[in-house]
């Protein structure tokens, strides 16, 4: 697919529920190859952006297009999933094939080798006979991202995927999010409250804040003046070890 040719674009649009708006004049695109990077406190809009991209929530106005019909592996919060069923990871990345099989058609030895390829392409297929209530929260993420990868899609979508990780279990997350970008050539959609996650992994960013947006090539947003004049406070970017760092504040103590 020509690059020119975004999978996803929002044009000028209005997004809320009823007739009050969340959120005025979004207008930003993601095309094949890239990692785009949602960042906002909570309340400020993001789940319903992310309902627009899978379809369920409508514009209030502007417009939102798709090149093709392209396939979104959507990969929900940890805490959205029924961990009581004991369901083992390999059952769990085979769920990832029902958009491709069909309700009431058979799984095939096809689907079952698709979901095996997923849970190596994130580094899991020792975990595939444990139950999956039984892993870790890093183990889980990787195993819910397998199942997105089962159904091969065009664009990953993954909601909050470190919330309530260890920083270890975090980085790592991100580093298999990225190696899948940059490597595999899968677009990623990630969206988070926190910006250090897509720092070094995000190709373009969308900052959202109080209703005011900033959006572009991660080069272009990550500029220290922009920073500061979206969250009002001071923001200073710097480099470690060929990694961006990004401190808040002026690091002086508040005066008494």
């Amino acid at each position: 697919m020509p690059h020119d040719h975004p999978l996803l674009r929002f044009d000028a649009v209005s997004l809320g529920y009823g007739e009050v708006p969340v959120l005025r004049g979004l207008s930003f695109h993601i095309c094949p190859g890239e990692f785009l990077g949602v960042v906002g406190p909570n309340g400020s809009g993001k789940t319903t952006i992310l309902r627009a991209i899978l379809g369920l929530l409508s514009p209030l106005e502007g417009t939102i297009s798709r090149t093709g019909s392209p396939v979104i592996g959507y990969v929900p919060q940890r805490e959205t999933i029924d961990t009581i069923m004991p369901v083992t990871a390999r059952e769990v990345a085979l769920m990832g094939r029902a958009p491709r099989v069909g309700a009431l058609q058979r799984v095939r030895r096809a689907d079952r080798d698709h979901a095996e390829r997923a849970l190596g392409l994130v580094g899991v297929t020792d975990l595939a006979p444990r139950l999956f209530r039984d892993l870790s929260g890093g183990q889980q993420q990787r195993v819910l991202i397998a199942r997105a990868l089962a159904g091969e899609p065009d664009l990953l979508v993954l909601d909050e995927p470190t919330n309530g990780m260890d920083l270890a279990s975090e980085h790592s997350i991100v580093e298999l999010l990225r190696a899948l970008n940059r490597q595999h050539g899968l677009t990623v959609l990630l969206v988070t409250h926190l910006l250090p996650i897509v720092l070094n992994a995000a190709t373009s960013i969308l900052l959202i804040d109080r209703g005011r947006v900033l959006y572009g090539d991660a080069d272009d947003v990550l500029d220290e003046r922009k920073l500061t004049g979206l969250y009002e406070v001071p923001v200073t970017l710097g480099t470690v070890g060929g990694r961006r760092t990004l401190t808040v504040g002026t690091g002086e103590p508040p005066r008494v």
